[in-house]
């Protein structure tokens, strides 16, 4: 009779301990998924095509410009990638008065040519096609170019890069000055994307939301959207995708606070 009593009261505790195991991976699992989230990556608008991408105590920035003013309280950069040479992607003013030093700057050949020697030695050059690795982050380099006769002054092929920035486990999509080209529609498995859209020198909104629509990323931000007459039409960006595809989120953020 003892024996079985002690067998029952085994079993029981033996029962309890497995149920208190399972709640002890439920809450592990829990954990886990907190931690990702904390680990979500930020976007931060400076202007027009400056903006920083913060995850995993790294912070990128993405054509820096606006002089030191606009960095203030900012963490300071990781890596800094510029885009093309024109004054609103290459400040080499705010380059000159941020914290770069050590900093990786990403670049293609025409921008290393026109930085002075002081940013020599942290240039890596990668152009269309090529890709750069820094510690868990790998950039690739995109064309981007105007396919309109009228514009085809502004950006030429090959010049300037676009980038994927694979940051976080997510796939970054920052399309720099272009049109709706063959190789942004084509692009595949893209978590966010930055599009421009300012005429006269990259694309309307409505060739924006064509292509986006193509490539169908899961997050998209309208950025670099004010031409020479004004602010292209964000609202209607947004309108075209979402009423074509719902799955495609649009985020547009505050690029031009002034």
């Amino acid at each position: 009779m003892k024996s079985k009593i002690i067998l029952l009261i085994t079993l029981s505790l033996s029962i309890l301990s497995c149920k208190t195991d399972s709640k002890n991976k439920e809450v592990e699992k829990k954990d886990a998924t907190v931690k990702v989230k904390k680990d979500a990556i930020k976007v931060i608008p400076i202007q027009h095509a400056s903006l920083l991408l913060e995850a995993n105590n790294k912070t990128i920035y993405i054509d820096p410009t606006g002089g030191l003013k606009a960095y203030e309280g900012k963490n300071k950069a990781d890596m800094i990638l510029i885009t093309d040479i024109h004054g609103d992607h290459m400040n080499i003013e705010t380059l000159t008065v941020i914290e770069t030093q050590d900093v990786p700057i990403i670049v293609p050949q025409a921008v290393a040519e026109k930085l002075p020697a002081q940013f020599t030695d942290q240039l890596h050059i990668i152009n269309n096609g090529e890709s750069f690795k820094w510690s868990d982050i790998i950039i690739e380099a995109i064309p981007m170019y105007n396919l309109r006769d009228e514009a085809l002054k502004f950006h030429t092929k090959g010049r300037g890069n676009g980038y994927i920035i694979t940051l976080n486990g997510e796939r970054i999509y920052i399309s720099g000055d272009t049109e709706d080209i063959p190789e942004m529609r084509n692009l595949k498995n893209i978590d966010r994307a930055f599009i421009c859209m300012n005429l006269p020198y990259t694309m309307t909104p409505e060739s924006a939301a064509s292509a986006v629509l193509d490539f169908s990323p899961k997050k998209v931000y309208p950025y670099h959207y004010r031409g020479t007459t004004g602010f292209s039409s964000t609202s209607n960006f947004e309108k075209i995708i979402t009423s074509k595809n719902k799955n495609i989120e649009v985020i547009r953020l505050n690029w031009y606070k002034n």
